[in-house]
């Protein structure tokens, strides 16, 4: 098959997401024919499966301007940009529409299981940058397709590759093996048998950003509500518990995101949870139907009975591994935006103005965008996700005078700090820093049933687990 002029090709989008549904929606404006390709049965489908759980951004945070742009002829009537969404909310009222006004330019059912540069893999130069991006797709009836593009935006996230309960970034010894008991999604409690999984059980929640902080205050109401049944929550944390443990609670410029920390003190000070701090999980050990988490340091807690782990997202590369890409080794991020999000260096909960310069590769025409663009890295908003995708199709379309216009501001979470400093308590004076004195450490009542102690606290500690 010969390959078409590049110049007449759509920009293919890798997933039909937030970001990608919004690169699409920029692409029709600017006058450039994209197509939209997603694995799942349905666009938003990572949305979808966390469809319970309620954003702490706003309407007016999560609605792409270029899209809301192709949804007025529509009829489309945005939400109160003031009030907060569920994710079932996002996919149905936002995601959804933005489809069908993008019509057959989007396909589902469309797994990318290649990408590479027509007649070259990544060892050719020859003719290199002449030749369009060939992308292998299969469909979910086996059916495979060659599709060509003359850029390829990757949004597909990062939701299908969650981390482990492992600290070391591998799964722990028996993990896999208690599959059965272990989940790495937060849970939908309302859905009677999924609350019956829970209800009067004692469960592990491992991590410590959002996420953890959802599934720990979900677990306490689900206590309160079932009041003498026995349902209770571990918190398991890396780290000690210091000052900025719980967010920045109302110092967070996204009042929901503070609130969510707030409710995770909440379920700790109220005794619906106990925290065990310092515990880095090697093993998971079988104890009958259950299960007995086992530290690096050989402390053993009491046997729970569920484990929801909840440690970060990492990137899917391998359907890349054709394409030169330039990515941090620590974040897998790209190299111009990594020291700009490490949370390592710095993480105040601002991100300098970043755009296609810093998401661009050695490979000129592929960019990583939204949340997979942040590789390992946490605290990915939306409207990042929009203004990336602003700049990077301005940037195909050639008009570099707007996507070098790149303008950024986040609000601040309150708190910051190195969060990958956790064994060097003397971080803050040596690093640096957002904020100039260390957290001091927060006391809570010993947790007698696992004899936990608090650790020396961490220079900072608002992201990752």
């Amino acid at each position: 098959m010969n390959a078409p002029a590049t110049a007449q090709l759509p920009v293919i989008v890798i997933g039909a997401g937030p970001t990608g549904l919004a690169a699409a929606a920029h692409l029709v404006e600017r006058g450039i024919e994209p197509l939209v390709l997603e694995a799942g049965p349905a666009v938003g489908a990572a949305v979808r499966e966390w469809s319970h759980v309620r954003l702490f951004s706003t309407w007016g945070e999560v609605v792409d301007p270029a899209a809301e742009k192709l949804l007025a002829p529509t009829g489309w009537t945005r939400p109160d940009p003031g009030s907060y969404p569920s994710g079932g909310d996002w996919a149905e009222r936002y995601l959804q529409p933005l489809a069908d006004a993008l019509g057959e330019r989007v396909r589902t059912g469309a797994r990318v299981t290649g990408v590479s540069r027509a007649g070259r893999d990544r060892i050719v130069d020859a003719e290199r940058e002449q030749q369009p991006f060939v992308v292998h797709v299969t469909r979910t009836d086996g059916r495979e397709e060659r599709l060509f593009a003359r850029a390829v935006i990757d949004a597909s996230g990062t939701w299908t590759t969650p981390g482990p309960a492992g600290a070391g970034g591998l799964p722990a010894l028996g993990e896999r093996a208690a599959a059965d008991h272990v989940t790495y999604r937060v849970p939908d409690l309302k859905d009677p048998a999924v609350r019956a999984r829970y209800a009067g059980r004692r469960t592990a929640v491992i991590g410590s950003g959002a996420s953890a902080f959802t599934a720990l205050a979900y677990l306490a109401d689900l206590a309160k509500a079932d009041d003498g049944t026995g349902t209770k929550a571990v918190w398991i944390l890396r780290r000690g518990l210091s000052g900025s443990t719980f967010g920045g609670g109302e110092a967070d410029q996204l009042p929901a995101r503070g609130a969510l920390g707030l409710a995770a003190k909440a379920a700790v000070d109220e005794g619906y949870a106990d925290a065990v701090t310092g515990f880095r999980t090697e093993a998971i050990e079988r104890d009958g139907e259950r299960l007995v988490l086992v530290a690096e340091d050989g402390r053993r807690l009491d046997a729970v009975d569920e484990v929801i782990v909840l440690t970060g997202f990492r990137p899917d590369l391998s359907f890349l591994s054709e394409i030169r890409l330039g990515l941090d080794e620590r974040l897998q991020a790209p190299v111009a935006l990594a020291p700009l999000i490490d949370p390592n260096q710095h993480s105040c909960g601002t991100v300098y103005p970043h755009g296609h310069r810093e998401l661009a590769h050695p490979e000129p025409g592929v960019y990583l965008v939204g949340m997979k663009s942040y590789g390992r890295a946490p605290t990915f908003l939306a409207m990042t996700g929009y203004e990336q995708v602003r700049s990077v199709v301005a940037a195909i379309a050639g008009d570099l005078e707007a996507a070098d216009r790149v303008e950024l501001t986040l609000p601040e979470t309150g708190v910051c700090g190195g969060a990958g400093l956790f064994d060097a308590p003397d971080a803050a004076e040596t690093e640096g820093g957002c904020c100039a004195p260390a957290p001091q450490l927060v006391q809570f009542g010993a947790p007698a049933t696992v004899g936990a102690a608090a650790d020396e606290a961490p220079a900072g500690g608002c992201c990752g687990s």
